[in-house]
């Protein structure tokens, strides 16, 4: 029997992978544009350009279509090599002249027209992909056990010796390293796990990101077309939620532990032998990098960066980037002593008033 193998994407990369996500058949983006309920005038030569995917700036090749939609993307734009980009109009002159630029008031929303049809909702991983038990797409080593109801999806790999629970649900393409305990009643979609890997009963690995445009008015979903990816020994808690990337990936490092009840939102890239505590929730596109700590009900918003070695203390929020081995706590998230600076002296004027 073949061995389970280890995916390219262990050093991640932000492509759809067309192993969860099917495209559609390359299409002419003149034709695509005028489906739309606002079709986006173009000229002759723009409305030929055949697209045969989406990706992120810094990866998207000529035959693809890319987002930039805000100042935060100027130096991925700068040097992309996408076919075509859909731009914010501040950005418009950032767009390399080999690249061409679709301006729009509302990019993300037209980005999201195009990802519709180019990887069409009723051909994702978690939509279907489930057949009988013979299914010969799959592959299973030696040694492994699999709980009463198990459900495998098409094309799922598991390697030598690895456990898993009852009821416990594998999407589609769905690859499991070897030596690896996956508790009872969990799901795992658009996913590749590592060796030696533990996931405690209930979680969820792969769920859609929580992404929405038009906020507050028709809330429009963004497709959710990345993946998660889980290195070797990494341990996941009880009813954890571990969102797949829009169109990256969302990574654990090797050696991270997550406790019960985290959320780890779409996009987020946490490093190696971090250790996350009990209900803490890391939002969007949030990145860890190597041993970094978090307390108990910390969290972190979106879209920015926890330098290494860094400790967030039992119910911190922190609310901008963190320098490598800061150490902070409260609301927002301040240097430690600093804070308990603060919260000393709040004490020393209350007990005052009242006398």
């Amino acid at each position: 029997m073949r061995g389970v193998p280890r995916p390219p994407c262990f050093h991640w990369q932000t492509m759809v992978d067309t192993r969860f996500h099917a495209v559609s058949e390359p299409q002419r983006l003149g034709v695509m544009l005028a489906s739309f309920p606002s079709p986006l005038t173009v000229d002759a030569a723009t409305s030929e350009i055949l697209l045969d995917g989406a990706d992120e700036l810094s990866n998207a090749s000529r035959s693809n279509v890319a987002l930039a939609a805000s100042k935060s993307y100027a130096d991925e734009l700068r040097s992309t090599v996408a076919g075509v980009v859909i731009v914010a109009a501040e950005l418009r002159d950032l767009v390399p002249t080999a690249t061409v630029a679709l301006v729009a008031e509302r990019p993300q929303e037209l980005f999201a027209d195009l990802l519709d049809r180019l990887y069409p909702s009723d051909t994702r991983s978690a939509l279907g992909g489930f057949s009988d038990a013979d299914d010969d797409t799959r592959v299973i080593e030696e040694g492994v056990v699999l709980g009463p109801g198990v459900v495998l999806g098409r094309g799922v790999e598991i390697g030598r010796n690895t456990v898993v629970g009852a009821n416990t649900v594998i999407g589609p393409g769905v690859a499991i390293g070897r030596n690896s305990i996956i508790g009872s009643n969990c799901t795992i979609d658009c996913a590749y796990l590592g060796n030696y890997v533990v996931v405690h009963a209930g979680a969820r690995i792969g769920c859609e990101g929580f992404g929405w445009l038009s906020l507050g008015k028709v809330n429009r979903k963004v497709p959710q077309l990345g993946r998660v990816i889980v290195q070797d020994h990494v341990e996941i808690g009880a009813n954890t939620t571990i969102d797949r990337g829009a169109l990256g990936d969302t990574v654990l490092g090797e050696g991270t532990k997550v406790d019960n009840l985290v959320q780890i939102g779409h996009n987020c890239r946490i490093g190696r032998y971090c250790l996350i505590a009990a209900q803490s929730g890391l939002a969007g596109s949030t990145t860890l990098e190597d041993g970094v700590l978090m307390g108990g009900n910390s969290a972190t918003a979106g879209h920015h960066v926890i330098g290494a070695g860094s400790v967030l203390r039992a119910r911190s929020a922190v609310m901008g980037d963190l320098a490598p081995g800061s150490d902070v706590a409260g609301v927002p998230a301040q240097n430690s002593r600093d804070h308990w600076r603060e919260v000393a002296t709040l004490r020393r004027l209350s007990r005052r008033e009242k006398r």
